[in-house]
């Protein structure tokens, strides 16, 4: 299994948010920048004051999985930033709204391969 390839730094997510265009889901919001790799890089963030670390890590570890889900249908050489979208309670984190705004998004964004 390989492993996905994560933004780190700071300056790394600046980047992509600065850049990047942006598409707004129910449940996240996603900044997308192209860059000169052959893979994607993404970045997960939700804002600490919102919600305690338990509450961050489960929602985190429910866009890694969606992403790792659908990953092998996506364009190769995007820098991908998640952003929890504050409108949300954290105790509304559906796995199946996840991957139903991913998969819109990355239609709109024109990276979905069919």
């Amino acid at each position: 299994m390989k492993k996905i390839k994560t933004l780190k730094k700071n300056y790394e997510f600046q980047n992509v948010l600065k850049k990047g265009k942006f598409y707004v889901g129910k449940q996240i919001i996603v900044y997308i920048l192209s860059n000169k790799n052959e893979q994607n890089s993404i970045g997960i963030a939700v804002s600490s004051k919102e919600f305690n670390a338990v509450q961050r890590n489960k929602i985190k570890r429910k866009i890694r999985e969606n992403y790792r889900l659908i990953k092998n249908k996506l364009k190769p050489g995007n820098n991908i930033v998640f952003l929890w979208n504050k409108k949300n309670r954290g105790d509304s984190v559906d796995f199946h709204l996840i991957k139903k705004d991913m998969e819109n998004i990355f239609t709109k964004a024109g990276i979905l391969e069919k």
